[in-house]
Order: C-alpha cells, then sequence, then structure tokens
C-alpha cells in the first residue's frame, strides 16, 4: 500500500510545478511541456522513483497536460479567426504519424538516452530562445507536398520524444516559411493537440513494470499529475497574462532562454552520468 505522507508531499509538489508552468506559459506565452518535462522529473526522483522508464512518465503525462491547454488556446484563438485551419490539414497526417512513432520510439528506450535527447534539444530550444527571431525567412508561403511529407512526421516525433506541443518547434517553422507571429502561434497550438491526443492514447498502453511508476499512473501516464497541472495552470496562466501586460516580457524571455538551457544541460550531465 502507498504511503499516505509520499501521496501528500506529491499532490504538494505537483501543485507548486502546475503554478509555475502556468505562471510561465502566460507570461511568456510558451508551452508548459518545456518545463514540466524536467520539473516531473526531478519531482518524482525526490520521491524516490528512478526507473528506467521514469521519463516515458514524464513525457506522456506532460502531453496528457496539453490537450486540454492546446485545446483551450485553440478555441481562444480561432474565435480571434487566427488558426490557419488549412495548414492544420495538411500538416495533421504527417504530425500524427510521426507523433505514433516516437510514442514507440519512446516507449523501447531507456531514460537516460531520453534524458540525452531532452538535453539536446532542449539547448537548441533555449538558444533559439535567446538569439532567433521571427525576421528569419527560409520563404514567403509554407512547404508543399514534398517538404511537408518530410518536415511533419519529423516535427511530431521530436515533439513527442520531448514531451512538448507543437509551439517550440511549429512556431519557428511557421515563421521561417513566412508566417506572422500570431498565426504561427495560434496554428501551433492545434498542432499540439494533433501530437497530443494520439500519443497519450498510446502511451496509456506503454507497459510500466507497478515498482517503477509512482501511484496512480495509467501506462505511461500519470493522472494525479496531469489533473493537479491542468486545475492549477487554469488560474496561474491568468496571473500569468497579467504579469505579462504590467511589465517587459523581452528581457525576461532571455532569462527563461537561460534558465531552459540550463535545464537542458543539467539533463544531458545526469544522461552522460556525470
Amino acid at each position: 500500500m502507498t504511503d499516505p505522507s509520499l501521496i501528500a508531499l506529491m499532490f504538494a509538489m505537483l501543485f507548486v510545478i502546475g503554478a509555475f508552468a502556468g505562471v510561465i506559459a502566460g507570461l511568456l506565452g510558451v508551452g508548459g511541456g518545456i518545463v514540466l518535462v524536467p520539473a516531473f522529473f526531478y519531482a518524482f526522483n525526490a520521491l524516490g522513483f528512478d526507473s528506467p522508464q521514469i521519463m516515458q512518465i514524464c513525457l506522456a503525462t506532460s502531453l496528457a497536460t496539453i490537450i486540454v491547454t492546446s485545446a483551450r488556446s485553440v478555441t481562444a484563438h480561432n474565435k480571434k479567426g487566427a488558426v490557419d485551419w488549412n495548414v492544420l490539414k495538411r500538416w495533421a497526417p504527417g504530425i500524427m504519424i510521426g507523433a505514433l512513432v516516437g510514442v514507440v520510439i519512446a516507449a523501447q528506450l531507456r531514460s537516460t538516452t531520453l534524458q540525452g535527447i531532452f538535453g539536446v534539444l532542449g539547448v537548441l530550444i533555449g538558444l533559439y530562445f535567446l538569439v532567433g527571431s521571427s525576421r528569419w525567412k527560409i520563404a514567403d508561403e509554407m512547404p508543399g507536398l514534398i517538404t511537408r511529407t518530410i518536415l511533419s512526421p519529423i516535427l511530431g516525433f521530436l515533439s513527442v520524444l520531448m514531451g512538448i506541443g507543437g509551439g517550440s518547434f511549429g512556431v519557428p517553422l511557421m515563421t521561417l516559411y513566412g508566417q506572422t507571429i500570431h498565426r504561427a502561434v495560434a496554428t501551433a497550438a492545434g498542432f499540439g493537440l494533433i501530437i497530443a491526443v494520439p500519443s497519450v492514447l498510446a502511451f496509456l498502453f506503454v507497459p510500466i513494470p507497478a515498482e517503477a511508476r509512482p501511484p496512480f499512473t495509467v501506462g505511461a501516464v500519470n493522472f494525479p499529475a496531469f489533473l493537479i497541472t491542468v486545475l492549477t495552470t487554469t488560474f496561474t496562466t491568468t496571473l500569468g497574462v497579467r504579469m505579462a501586460h504590467a511589465m517587459d516580457p523581452k528581457p525576461l524571455k532571455r532569462v527563461f532562454a537561460i534558465f531552459i538551457t540550463v535545464v537542458a544541460l543539467n539533463m544531458l550531465r545526469k544522461a552522460l552520468g556525470y
């Protein structure tokens, strides 16, 4: 039987994680996955769950929260007419295929390997936040069938291996192909939904040994982490938005970029055994 004090401590830690992720999402306009995956990882490790499958649980649970947050975001952006539904329809099949392949691959990898992947990709994302610009451009319109057929599965695949939605890869991709930042953010929220729904359904059937799972985990999805994060971010994201309107978020984005880079480098360090 699970120790009640362990459950209480886990719930308290998850409330803090969800609150922080919500504030960051509202303040800086970034997806929660890039924060949630390392936060879940360190929390579960602190609670004594340091198994070869712990990263699968972190990825799957982060993606489960993205189903809710992406649905909210798409709905809000669609009311303002910012979502490019043609792009979503054309990119959806490839993204879904890549996401499902990502689940299959992630289920076979050890936690240390997934930490290394998160570390490398996290550093690249952090550097993009630090030095990237929405003015960078490859073309004036979204790519055609051949390029889309290549890029869409890669987007879904890499997002699942990091436990993130469509924003971190989708927004830079769309702005590089001539889309405005507002349209890119709105449409990439739809990418997140396309990535998260099939991958989470698949992760529910990934076998994780009972002794390696935090309490109330089904497949690779930890339901307390999912529910608490969704509930807390509902309130704290609004706080983050208010803070964003009260201050200049640009220097904060640089601080966040450094923070993500440091977290990713630490994950990479642990993956390498140092």
